[in-house]
């Protein structure tokens, strides 16, 4: 089985493997790596282990080395660069008038590269800003256009909650999120409620969504004719997280709830004559 590291190259960015060589790396050290864009700098968020090769996407390439102090100063000088090209490439862009939002600048660390992030609403053609950059920077020049779901993991922020982004601090990858997710556990539909900084649908609409899937198979459902401590009803709705049920007793027209181990569902036959 062959051994290899989890490094990251972004706060909560996608963890890629690489080969350790000879180096014992633990979680927490920086190091500098072969990449397809050539060296990177990045953070080893997993030690050494043994993997299956099932779990390795070819090439495995090299860590090269434990980051240097010459290592960090190179990249405190990238991120001033970096700076400096934002604010270059902004002025080039209202000077052709492109419609796109610049969100960031990323330079690889050996300077093969210099890659511009950007939001648009559709295609734009920035074969012009290509060459005005390519003229000043004098190397390869990328511009790559992100989703809002990128921008805001890029950018970071406060949610709802009032605490740091999911995208931002810890999530790795984007998973899907669905309509469905909230109807399933009655949270209110109004966009303004479920929707992120971002405008999309809530990355943590789908963190209980197993458990309410797993809970669901030991309710009643909305509409069931079930007997309870003070008479037969319809159920009106449920709570799965209190494991409770409202109920519309019959007798009384009363709305009451109750704990789904004091009701019992009728049988269909029942139900029928109860209807």
């Amino acid at each position: 089985m062959p051994k290899v590291a989890g490094v990251r190259f972004r706060r909560a960015g996608k963890i890629y493997y690489f080969d350790p060589g000879n180096l014992e790396l633990n979680a927490g050290q920086d190091v500098i790596v072969e990449t397809s864009r050539g060296l990177e700098f990045g953070e080893v968020v997993q030690q050494n282990k043994d993997v299956s090769d099932e779990e390795i996407v070819p090439p495995l390439r090299l860590v090269r080395r434990i980051a240097t102090e010459t290592d960090y100063k190179q990249l405190a000088a990238n991120r001033q660069k970096e700076k400096e090209a934002m604010h270059i490439c902004l002025e080039k862009i209202e000077k052709h008038r492109l419609e796109m939002k610049l969100v960031d600048v990323e330079y690889t660390f050996d300077h093969n590269k210099i890659i511009f992030y950007f939001t648009a609403d559709g295609r734009v053609d920035f074969r012009e800003l290509v060459k005005d950059l390519a003229a000043i920077f004098r190397t390869r020049i990328e511009l790559r256009q992100i989703g809002v779901r990128d921008e805001a993991k890029m950018l970071g922020g406060l949610g709802p909650c009032g605490r740091g982004l999911c995208c931002a601090t810890f999530l790795g990858d984007f998973g899907p999120v669905s309509i469905r997710m909230a109807k399933d556990q009655n949270l209110s539909l109004n966009p303004t409620k479920i929707s992120g900084i971002c405008g999309r649908l809530m990355c943590c609409l789908r963190y209980e969504v197993d458990h309410y899937e797993f809970s669901k198979g030991d309710f009643p459902s909305p509409g069931d004719l079930v007997i309870t401590p003070h008479g037969d009803g319809k159920i009106i709705s449920q709570n799965l997280i209190k494991k409770t049920v409202l109920v519309d007793l019959l007798e009384t027209s009363r709305h009451e709830e109750f704990p789904i181990e004091e009701i019992e569902k009728l049988p269909p036959c029942e139900g029928r004559k109860m209807e």
